[in-house]
């Protein structure tokens, strides 16, 4: 993250440090290293619904397989002085998620925020609220999926007992509350409902965070909304 100083020194960050920025950023374009590819950087000025059809109509292209050709290499000048991502995910650690392949993204158009589990904890509500305030990404996805080996252990430590070593337990502990709704919502698959809840429980906790993330929903320059991603097919199922 770039110059955290600005957003440390004021909830809506220092403006002064802004305009300096823009004003170094329009001298590097006026002598020219930046060149042709600060265009290359789009705008993420647009609604959450905007953002989250952008997301979706990536999914289906990688679930397809039939995603977008880029050229990695184009506006990788422009991307060094500034970011502008479309929106924030906060997503499972498991290498076999990867959001930017999920949803047919590029370098510099998802924020993402990565815990085992994809449950919120304070550092990682910290690095939302510095995507969504400072770098202005219009929407937050929770985004789990299914066989989670942080929910299966969970599962396991409450209906087993098990005990893990280390730092596990804490992670378990976690993820607990998510696996006590599911129980008791009787559904058959434990698993699935427990994932499933363990997203909605991210997503409400998102949604009502005092005092940054609450006030950006409620005035309706924030969304913030689950899925769950299928290892098998890739597709993303909101819930």
């Amino acid at each position: 993250m770039c110059d955290c100083s600005s957003f440390a020194n004021s909830p809506q960050f220092n403006r002064r440090r802004l305009l300096f920025g823009a004003a170094a950023i329009a001298a590097a374009g006026a002598s020219g290293w930046l060149g042709d590819a600060q265009a290359a950087v789009p705008s993420n000025d647009i609604g959450p619904d905007e953002a989250l059809k952008r997301l979706m109509a990536g999914n289906a292209r990688y679930a397809a397989n039939k995603p977008n050709m880029r050229d990695y290499s184009a506006g990788r000048a422009a991307r060094a002085v500034k970011q502008k991502p479309i929106a924030a995910i906060l997503g499972c650690s498991d290498s076999r998620v990867a959001p930017e392949l999920a949803f047919d993204q590029g370098p510099g158009d998802l924020f993402i925020v990565r815990v085992a589990g994809n449950f919120v904890n304070e550092d990682g509500l910290a690095s939302l609220e510095y995507g969504t305030l400072v770098l202005r990404a219009p929407l937050i996805l929770v985004l789990g999926h299914d066989n989670c080996g942080a929910v299966d252990a969970t599962v396991k430590a409450w209906q087993d007992k098990t005990e893990f070593p280390g730092h596990l337990p804490a992670l378990v502990n976690a993820i607990k509350p998510a696996v006590e709704i599911a129980s008791k919502s009787g559904a058959r698959d434990l698993m699935s409902a427990a994932v499933q809840a363990n997203v909605r429980l991210a997503v409400e906790r998102l949604k009502t965070s005092q005092p940054l993330l609450q006030e950006m929903v409620q005035q309706k320059k924030l969304g913030v909304v689950g899925g769950v991603y299928s290892l098998a097919t890739g597709k993303v199922t909101l819930v």
